[in-house]
């Protein structure tokens, strides 16, 4: 089937689901494949359930008239979103970054809400299948879409670009993530800046906090829009990020001085785009961080920053950093293993304990296994549940307390023990 047949098709309800729990009457359901899945096998049961169409790749899963054959499911979905993103006469805005994507994009949708009509990445749907069911969630309703895109590797910015085709771009950072898939720090510069490559040979605009001189050198070559600490003042970060922005003082609900530049990038994109001052101070005051990303949690024992959404070396010392210098006096650090750090896994874990040392903390734990190899003392934990095992025989009380780890070690489960 040609895509405009099939945009024909999806047209009619702009529904998409790859998911059988979640059917929704009316959509078009596309049997995607996985290491331990198999979506062909579900095309009769998503009919069943109220989809109008189910997309395959296997042709003895097509037993309806309504099952439609492609040669691949995935590239089909892949195609259609490209296809669609062309048809939506509207301003997109990319990023990416090795740090703060998802909590940037929050807080762009948050200010540009306040005067448009968005669409933005639901969670941290930023790959391959992600970016297209981003783009398929829109609607000709739609007046700006936000879009943002992940990657482990090099060229997957460019190909998630060419499928999006933002007409604005912003890279939060250049930070020590994926270094195991991007090949170290300079492949992370090089992966995440596919982005600007796509600006720049498109005649498209970027926005960049110009303290960043990396930043700037990167987008020599590219219309932009500035935004600094002269036109957006830091005030302080004790512990949520405060912002003085022309006549007017934002406190924000995020901790961490690291969380300015992202404010200061929502702020600069929504004065870009004309939204009220009074409407900006409004959105990014409104906001709340959720999902294990910065969140605040006051228990009748201790006060807590859940940092356990993701980490890697970059993220984790500005954590640090950040927590050292808030107001509270007596502070412990709860510290989960950083993943797909490759070869330098252990040098930078070891520096992360290093750092942290230094910074004289009452307590600090370390667990997984790449901490472990780090020292054998006695904070250092080789799996959850010793820690877990630990902290009930030694309970934390009257403590501000920091956790952060990446996701695969799920540090949140930390809280029933802790409150």
């Amino acid at each position: 089937m040609k895509i405009s047949s099939l945009y024909a098709l999806y047209s009619k309800h702009f529904l998409v689901d790859t998911d059988t729990r979640n059917i929704r009457k009316n959509s078009i359901f596309f049997g995607l494949k996985g290491d331990n899945f198999n979506g062909n096998k579900f095309a009769e049961k998503a009919l069943e359930l109220g989809a109008d169409y189910a997309i395959i790749d296997e042709e003895n899963y097509q037993t309806d008239a309504n099952i439609i054959l492609v040669d691949n499911v995935l590239k089909t979905l892949q195609e259609l979103a490209t296809y669609h993103r062309q048809q939506l006469k509207i301003p997109f805005i990319g990023l990416t970054g090795s740090n703060g994507k998802t909590t940037t994009k929050e807080l762009i949708n948050a200010v540009l809400s306040k005067k448009y009509k968005t669409s933005a990445t639901k969670g941290n749907l930023n790959n391959h299948i992600g970016v297209p069911l981003t783009l398929l969630s829109m609607t000709p309703k739609d007046e700006i879409g936000i879009v943002e895109m992940g990657a482990n590797h090099q060229k997957e910015i460019e190909f998630l670009s060419t499928i999006s085709q933002p007409n604005y771009g912003y890279i939060t950072n250049f930070g020590k993530a994926h270094l195991e898939g991007f090949g170290g720090i300079e492949g992370v510069i090089k992966g995440k800046s596919e982005l600007y490559n796509y600006l720049e040979k498109n005649k498209k605009t970027a926005f960049v906090n110009s303290d960043d001189i990396l930043q700037l050198e990167k987008t020599k070559n590219i219309n932009k829009i500035l935004f600094n600490k002269d036109n957006l003042k830091f005030v302080e970060a004790n512990p949520f990020v405060k912002i003085f922005y022309k006549d007017i003082t934002i406190q924000s609900n995020l901790i961490g001085k690291y969380n300015y530049s992202n404010i200061a990038a929502a702020i600069t994109i929504a004065e870009y785009f004309k939204v009220p001052k009074e409407d900006i101070k409004n959105a990014i005051e409104s906001y709340i961080p959720t999902n294990n990303r910065s969140q605040i949690i006051k228990t009748k024992n201790n006060n807590i920053i859940l940092d356990a959404y993701n980490a890697n070396p970059s993220s984790v010392k500005v954590a640090l950093e950040s927590f050292s210098s808030n107001n509270s006096k007596e502070k412990t650090i709860i510290l989960g293993d950083m993943f797909e750090l490759g070869k330098d896994s252990l040098k930078e874990h070891q520096q992360i304990v290093t750092f942290a040392t230094s910074l004289g903390f009452k307590n600090q734990y370390f667990v997984g296994e790449n901490f472990y190899r780090t020292s054998t003392g006695k904070n250092f934990f080789k799996s959850y549940y010793e820690l877990e095992n630990y902290l009930k025989n030694s309970p934390l009380k009257n403590d501000s307390i920091l956790i952060k780890g990446s996701r695969g070690m799920q540090l949140e489960r930390l809280l029933q023990i802790i409150t």
